[in-house]
């Protein structure tokens, strides 16, 4: 796939083939997401793919945050969470820090759509409760991006209306 096209083409998909992601597959996903962008090379960046039991973990959490709630995460078989370790001692690098996780979960979701996977980058309620963190062994620096829900796409999505060039860039003088 083109790089343009890759990224013209990512869509949110919601509705999921059963058969997981395989670990190669994820690998090989992870192996592309530490070439983001950081700050001194920090490397803040952690990814837990969810088995049977850190999902059931987290579904009881998410029924505890919001009744109904659990079922969202039942959608694609293949979860990972992604999260970054910051140091709490300088707010800028925090800040760089947090920016450049979001850019490699990012490439996770563009290489798992290079490959033919479907992906979804949510925020639930429960990954900023007590209970989900542990749920997730997530430690007291680490702070979470959201939870990344991969699989083989159902059906294809269609492009949604994107502002043009024009609404959001300004050049200054």
């Amino acid at each position: 796939m083109e790089f343009e096209d890759a990224i013209r083409t990512r869509r949110t998909h919601k509705a999921y083939r059963p058969d997981p992601v395989d670990r190669a597959t994820l690998d090989e996903l992870f192996d592309l997401a530490r070439w983001a962008p950081n700050h001194h090379l920090t490397n803040p960046w952690r990814f837990r793919v969810l088995g049977p039991k850190a999902r059931g973990r987290l579904k009881r959490a998410a029924e505890e945050v919001e009744r109904g709630s659990s079922s969202k995460l039942d959608r694609a078989p293949t979860l990972v969470a992604a999260t970054v370790e910051l140091t709490g001692e300088d707010p800028v690098r925090d800040r760089e820090d947090t920016l450049a996780g979001a850019i490699a979960a990012y490439i996770v979701l563009l290489t798992a759509h290079d490959r033919g996977l479907a992906g979804y980058w949510r925020t639930p309620a429960v990954l900023r409760d007590p209970g989900g963190r542990a749920a997730l062994g997530l430690g007291h620096s680490e702070e979470v991006l959201g939870l990344l829900h991969l699989g083989w796409p159902r059906q294809e999505q269609a492009a949604p209306e994107r502002a043009p060039v024009g609404r959001f860039v300004e050049y200054l003088d």
